[in-house]
């Protein structure tokens, strides 16, 4: 059976051993970069190293031994989740993860003051709801704008300048996924194994990034739909947390395509079930226990499946109390419990729990839909069900 300690052990002992040869070289550079060592080491100690853990599993499962080059590659993983993981807080403005100060925040603690002019609307690029904006709607027209695109002043305050506590976050998440293609390709594998999985790659970053920007893009939409919302469950999360790990796994190892085809049927449910269950925690979470706020969803009016869901079975009087709690600026525990009243009392809640359940059930059929060796079969289930059953 596997052992997940020994797994995430493994994998943690090589993010450690890269941090400090990485922070060596980064001080050797300059002692001023002792904040980014910090915030570098600071996000990649925590984590339940899944997406390192379905990469070992497909390659387990294309019949490959256990091997030192296999969990670096997995490592990589971990690396291009640590990276999404700080240009989302960015995006969020997410306070806190895994119970501690996001990057951009603590790079803002320990000093980073802002430049430019001050930001008069604090708070994230999502929470300046996108609908709201004339400036951002005026530049998805496609004719040409009608400001000077070079002139700061053209723009409102809030866009003109960032804080330099984000943009240094930023850098950071770029020198993560830079690290997670060099740790992959030097992970001791056979080149000729590594090049297969180029292609999908490629396809990890632009669905990644496709399922964020179309997060942004509909943040604050008066009504989202359920089909929306999962197709930004789907490429966020679903891919790059369970499908493509999989895959890069099962391509190292050479797996032919009806095993390749049987972890995408088991992936894009159990990665959406992920997704749906993270959409709970985010709202009915205790933050003492997931260690982040049970607020910024509500705040940002995020278009998950949870607010779609709840605003379709709403009656017409509960959805404009709803609204306008949500609506309300300064949005605090007291307006959160009655927007979670709602959203239990229509049915909203238990809708979700099923969506989970059903995606659930889907996934473990794809699991016997193909033949793979005894002990990848039984991790994937293991896997399956710490993924979507977690606390809330």
């Amino acid at each position: 059976m596997h052992d997940d300690l020994t797994f995430r052990q493994r994998i943690d002992t090589y993010l450690h051993r890269l941090v400090d040869e990485e922070e060596a070289e980064l001080v050797r550079l300059s002692g001023e970069l002792a904040p980014l060592c910090a915030q570098l080491r600071s996000s990649l100690t925590r984590g339940k190293r899944m997406r390192a853990a379905f990469l070992y599993w497909g390659w387990r499962a294309a019949g490959q031994p256990d091997c030192d080059g296999v969990i670096r590659a997995a490592a990589a993983m971990e690396l291009v989740h640590a990276a999404a993981c700080t240009h989302d807080d960015i995006i969020d403005d997410s306070r806190l993860r895994h119970g501690v100060p996001t990057a951009h925040v603590a790079f803002a603690e320990a000093g980073a003051r802002g430049w430019g002019t001050a930001n008069p609307y604090p708070g994230s690029v999502r929470r300046r709801s996108l609908r709201h904006d004339s400036v951002w709607n005026e530049s998805l027209r496609t004719d040409p704008p009608r400001t000077d695109p070079l002139r700061t002043d053209s723009l409102p305050p809030d866009h003109a300048r960032q804080e330099k506590s984000a943009a240094l976050a930023m850098m950071l998440g770029d020198l993560l996924m830079g690290y997670a293609a060099q740790v992959f390709a030097t992970c001791g594998l056979p080149g000729a194994y590594v090049a297969r999985t180029v292609p999908l790659w490629s396809t990890l970053l632009r669905e990644t990034v496709a399922g964020e920007f179309l997060e942004v893009l509909r943040t604050g939409s008066d009504a989202p739909e359920v089909t929306e919302s999962l197709e930004v469950a789907r490429y966020k999360t679903a891919k790059y947390t369970v499908e493509r790990p999989l895959h890069m796994g099962a391509t190292l190892g050479g797996a032919p395509r009806r095993v390749m085809d049987a972890f995408t049927a088991y992936g894009l449910p159990l990665g959406e079930a992920f997704q749906l269950r993270d959409d709970l925690i985010g709202t009915f979470g205790d933050p003492a226990v997931t260690g982040k706020s049970n607020l910024d969803d509500l705040r940002d009016r995020k278009p998950t499946a949870l607010l779609a869901t709840t605003l379709s079975l709403l009656t017409p009087d509960a959805r404009r109390l709803f609204e306008k709690t949500l609506d309300n600026p300064v949005l605090d525990q007291s307006d959160a419990a009655l927007v979670r009243r709602l959203m239990e009392e229509c049915g909203a809640r238990g809708r979700i729990e099923e969506m989970i359940s059903e995606r659930m059930a889907e996934a473990r059929g794809a699991l016997d839909s193909v033949p793979l060796p005894l002990e990848a079969r039984a991790a994937l289930a293991e896997l399956a069900t710490s993924a979507a059953d977690r606390t809330l």
